[in-house]
């Protein structure tokens, strides 16, 4: 059985019916004990089929099936066109029989010429038909209304003659290949105008498809359009919004980023767009939630302009410049559009009426001036933070701003919110930074009478945040100088609060007078001390502090020998340019990073000619993505070899040369030129080891006080040269040596062999001794020891009168 629901019987070869199904009995009314054992002529609508029945059986019999359509009779004298299928032939029994399957025929649509007349006509798809000269014969109102051009005018004219602004000859070069080649052309949109809307501008997407005759010649070729403006626009939307996303915020600057929505709104979406962010917000001052605390009523706004830009050049249409107190919220609305956060569309702009001529009388003129017609004014709000408002305005454009374009203008300008609140917040915590950074650096310079200073300090650029970069001049006893220049590894505030605790330790150790490659020792195990306070868990690490890696150069200068001691934790060699004008970078130990921990440093020791320039920096000033660092050095050596030029003009010339632009590292360079301690500043005797000494050596030492005349100076000095050198030969071991210095300060040192430093006491007023070193720290404006290699030095300092 071929289905359940067909007609089938059984009938042999002599026509009788065999079996008979419920389903022929639905099909034609004949109940089984009506049909079995009886002829199926009855069953045959037409007398003649029973020649045609003899026929199929033959056929049948021959081993091939057969099927077609039979009218049979229905039990209640119907007449009914079925489809017969007669099956080979096959024995039940000794029978030879048949099987037969039978089913309605379908009945087919037939569709009028007035149904396709309208479906034609009617379609909300535009359609014409045009001849081999693409001229119109034939279109549907549809179409007609998308052009607004009567059929009348249309018919037996082209395109191009009536609609000329439409692409047209575009749209029939189409038509002519599809007419020269048969191929069609499928969904081309483009964008056009109408009569029926000449303001608006339409998307439509076009179809264009040959038409034959019986013959298979081309007579001519049919097109279809679509409007699809809501599709286009839709499309045109979310493109314009990533746009605005590439182009806004490509800085972390407010009035860069501000400016770039200005001109990315001109003119593909506005004629004229103003920028007004609240004060606070410019001057980094407050982040504007202050508005929904405070209410409406009782804010008082000051908005500034931040941004502007048109299609008119210098953009006339404003009443306020860049940086101006401006109102710029449309009437009747006030604060409390910048709390609601909600758009404005005005399509029409009427600036006579009384509220713009009240409120904002300047912009009314402007407006009515320079016709401008409609406005959409769109807060700008990120993170619950009012930062101000924006406001897009149309003049040449003739078409108002609808509905939809709030949509655009809404999502444009929120991205653009979050852009400027970035940089907002970036910028006042870089300033932050730079300020933190530039209050720990040194304010003055001072070389003393070892050395005429000079520095320069440039911030990483904005992108990259402020470093920790550092350097000093530190004064030192007997007329020497420190000089020390640094880098933190890593940008921020935690970069500049780890250069500020390096300086101070590099303060405290020089103050002791601890060797170069000492106070680098000493300062690599502080690094290492202050890492093991790093926090553990990862909410800590926002607030890190710790150090995770610098680099430090040191070097004391002596006046009076001339010589440098220098030593380096892997920072960039010193460069050196001798007062003939040789340029030279010193192959000094590089030693390791400050935080390796166990690494020995070395100290190297030169002699620098008077009047050399000693020269300390930083990798920024000679690392950049476009240079290597033999290439910068290079650079550096060659801005530092002009003659005649102060240090000021020195630094100067070098930052032009290597840093003009903005680096992603901090710039320091720290430019120092000696002097010398000629020998009319410099007297020294030895000592003999006994206290007999003391006399003869106080009267040598009051005799050249009186030569440089500094008599007032005599009795404190006699004091003080009498408890030092006795110290010295008490406590002491020889050789013992006294040395004065006169330069801004009185200089009094005593050299003795031994390592042992004096400890000064507070004697109690029973004590018969001990007050010798108190009595020299109450007359001197400052003392101390220094060990050397040879043993120690005891100096004291008097401020000249």
């Amino acid at each position: 059985m071929d289905a359940p629901n067909d007609a089938t019987a059984v009938v042999d070869a002599a026509g009788k019916v065999v079996a008979w199904t419920r389903g022929a009995e639905e099909v034609l009314g004949y109940p089984p004990a009506e049909v079995v054992g009886r002829s199926a002529a009855p069953l045959l609508a037409d007398p003649g089929d029973r020649v045609r029945a003899v026929a199929v059986a033959e056929h049948c019999r021959a081993g091939a099936g057969w099927s077609g359509v039979i009218p049979l009779r229905h039990r209640d004298g119907r007449r009914l066109d079925m489809n017969l299928r007669v099956s080979t032939s096959f024995r039940i029994g000794g029978d030879e029989c048949f099987l037969i399957s039978a089913w309605a025929l379908r009945t087919q649509w037939a569709m009028g010429q007035s149904v396709l007349d309208g479906f034609l006509t009617r379609s909300p798809v535009g359609m014409a038909v045009m001849d081999m000269d693409l001229r119109y014969i034939w279109l549907n109102d549809t179409l007609e209304r998308f052009g607004g051009v009567p059929r009348e005018q249309r018919l037996g004219r082209r395109l191009s003659e009536l609609l000329p602004g439409l692409q047209a000859d575009i749209l029939e070069d189409l038509m002519r290949k599809v007419l020269q080649n048969g191929v069609p052309v499928t969904d081309y949109e483009y964008l056009g105008w109408s009569w029926a809307d000449p303001h608006r501008q339409h998307a439509y997407a076009t179809s264009f498809f040959p038409l034959v005759d019986a013959d298979g010649a081309v007579t001519g070729v049919c097109y279809i359009v679509l409007d699809v403006t809501d599709r286009w626009n839709a499309r045109e939307l979310l493109a314009m919004v990533n746009d605005a996303g590439a182009m806004v915020g490509s800085t972390l600057d407010v009035t860069r980023t501000a400016q770039e929505l200005a001109d990315f709104a001109v003119p593909r979406f506005a004629d004229f767009v103003t920028v007004d962010l609240l004060e606070p917000i410019l001057s980094n001052e407050g982040q504007g939630t202050w508005l929904t605390d405070a209410g409406p009523a009782a804010t008082q706004v000051t908005l500034r302009r931040a941004a502007m830009s048109s299609v008119r050049e210098g953009c006339p249409e404003a009443v306020a410049g860049i940086g101006d107190p401006v109102d710029s919220i449309p009437p009747p609305h006030g604060p409390d559009l910048l709390v609601s956060g909600e758009p404005v569309l005005i399509q029409a702009l009427d600036p006579t009426s009384p509220q713009w001529v009240t409120r904002q009388p300047a912009r009314a003129t402007s407006i009515r001036e320079y016709g401008l017609h409609s406005l959409i004014s769109v807060p700008m709000r990120a993170r619950d933070t009012v930062l101000g408002v924006t406001t897009f305005f149309r003049s040449l454009n003739p078409v108002s701003f609808k509905p939809d374009d709030v949509l655009l203008a809404r999502e444009v300008v929120a991205r653009a919110a979050v852009c400027v609140d970035n940089a907002r917040r970036y910028t006042r915590e870089h300033n932050a930074t730079v300020t933190l950074q530039r209050s720990l650096l040194p304010h003055t310079l001072a070389g003393g009478a070892a050395v005429d200073v000079a520095s320069v300090y440039l911030p990483a650029g904005a992108g990259d945040g402020v470093g920790g970069d550092w350097f000093d001049v530190i004064p030192l006893s007997g007329s020497r100088v420190g000089l020390v220049v640094g880098d933190v590894v890593g940008h921020g505030l935690s970069a500049a609060a780890t250069m500020g605790r390096l300086r101070t330790a590099v303060q405290t150790l020089a103050d002791m007078d601890v060797p170069p490659d000492e106070l680098l020792a000493h300062l690599d195990d502080l690094v290492l001390r202050l890492s093991e306070e790093e926090p553990t868990n990862e909410a800590a690490d926002t607030f890190r502090t710790t150090v995770v890696g610098a680099t430090c150069l040191y070097a004391v200068y002596d006046p009076v020998t001339r010589r440098c001691t220098l030593a380096r934790a892997g920072h960039p060699p010193p460069v050196v340019v001798t007062p003939d004008g040789d340029v030279s970078f010193l192959e000094l130990p590089a030693g390791p990073p400050l935080g390796l921990g166990g690494l020995p440093f070395e100290a190297s020791e030169i002699e620098l000619a008077e009047g050399s320039l000693l020269g300390l920096y930083t990798d920024g000033l000679i690392e950049a993505a476009d240079r290597d660092i033999d290439l910068g050095m290079s650079r550096l050596a060659h801005a530092l070899a002009q003659p005649g030029l102060s240090l000021t003009a020195l630094c100067s010339a070098a930052v032009e040369r290597l840093a003009a632009v903005a680096q992603p590292d901090d710039v320091a360079l720290l430019l120092a030129r000696t002097r010398a301690l000629s020998a009319e500043h410099v007297v020294s005797w030895n000592v003999a080891s006994e206290p007999a000494a003391v006399a003869g050596i106080r009267n040598l030492a009051t005799r050249q006080l009186e030569q440089w005349g500094l008599d007032e100076l005599v009795m404190t000095t006699e004091l003080i040269v009498s408890e030092l050198v006795t110290n010295a030969v008490r406590y002491g071991s020889g050789p013992i040596r006294l040395r004065l210095l006169r330069q801004s300060r009185l200089i009094v040192e005593v050299a003795d062999a031994s390592s042992t430093s004096p400890r000064l006491r507070h004697a109690r007023t029973t004590d018969e001794g001990g007050r010798g070193l108190f009595l020299v720290a109450q007359l001197a404006h400052r003392w101390g020891t220094r060990h050397t290699p040879d043993g120690k030095i005891i100096w004291a300092e008097q401020e000249l009168m």
